[in-house]
């Protein structure tokens, strides 16, 4: 496993389990299975409504604590500084753990950005008080993330964003990396959930991926964690098979080319297959986030 170093110096594993529509019923074995094969990072939400068989899975692993990075995000419903606050103890209570290595903002409030700030400074106190490791932030673009560095103390150690070889979001990605914000990518291998229902050709079926998998013996989904990973980013790549859990963490062992990896650069497509950030509203997408 390689770590990335997060503008605060604390080490991030460079690929984690995803949990993103995984139900209840099937996160803790989906995680269970990550741990036994070398996983040390796991990704959540508040909004996932699985916090609590993520912290099951961990406990019942007997994997020491230290050993493991856990990332939870807070969800808009509970944007506001107290409201945040308290969003940190519904999550840190159902996840089991008194520390959470990095809690992030889930998504741009730009109906209210004054509440976003608020919840942002919440995660700054949070972090000076030592119960998070890390803050950062989810689905900002480049006005929401400008507009948090410029009110903010701290500067975001992540924005997790939409990435993968059809949708690269090049400018958010620049100005990230330009103030040491690391960039991980939600979708890493192609945004399947939301192109099939659209039509949309997977990436997983694209030529110029297939025929760079073949190359090295991978599979697509191979090839395109290991771009994600030689471009500097976090890739969280989510799956509930144990087959498919093991084999999204063996991409440490091959290497792309200049030449594949601009090949897959150039498979851009400008679709954005998740929710535009703009149009994030409390009206449109809040949900209560119950109680631990």
């Amino acid at each position: 496993m390689q770590n990335l170093t997060l503008n605060n110096g604390v080490q991030m594993p460079a690929l984690g389990l995803g949990v993103f529509q995984t139900p209840p019923e099937e996160t803790r074995t989906a995680v269970t299975a990550a741990l036994g094969v070398g996983y040390r990072h796991v990704d959540t939400a508040a909004a996932y409504g699985n916090e609590r068989e993520v912290g099951q899975a961990i406990r019942e692993s007997g994997i020491p604590r230290d050993e493991l990075f856990i990332e939870t995000k807070v969800w808009i419903s509970d944007y506001g500084y107290d409201q945040t606050l308290h969003a940190f103890d519904k999550s840190a209570a159902k996840l089991g753990i008194d520390q959470i290595d990095l809690l992030i903002l889930h998504q741009a409030l730009p109906s209210d950005f004054g509440k976003t700030l608020d919840a942002y400074r919440a995660l700054e106190t949070l972090l000076a008080d030592g119960k998070v490791r890390a803050i950062g932030v989810s689905n900002f673009m480049v006005d929401h993330l400008r507009g948090l560095l410029d009110a903010a103390t701290v500067v975001p150690a992540v924005n997790q964003l939409e990435i993968h070889p059809y949708f690269q979001q090049r400018e958010i990605q620049a100005l990230g990396s330009e103030h040491g914000i690391i960039n991980q990518a939600w979708s890493p291998i192609g945004g399947i959930t939301f192109y099939r229902d659209s039509g949309h050709t997977s990436a997983l079926e694209d030529p110029v991926i297939g025929e760079i998998a073949r190359a090295h013996g991978k599979s697509p989904a191979q090839v395109m964690l290991r771009w994600g990973l030689q471009h500097g980013r976090s890739v969280i790549p989510k799956s509930t098979k144990p087959e498919r859990i093991a084999q999204n963490l063996d991409v440490f062992d091959f290497e792309l080319t200049a030449d594949e990896l601009t090949a897959i650069d150039a498979l851009e497509t400008g679709k954005r297959g998740g929710p535009e950030p703009e149009n994030i509203t409390v009206a449109n997408f809040g949900i209560q986030i119950p109680e631990a």
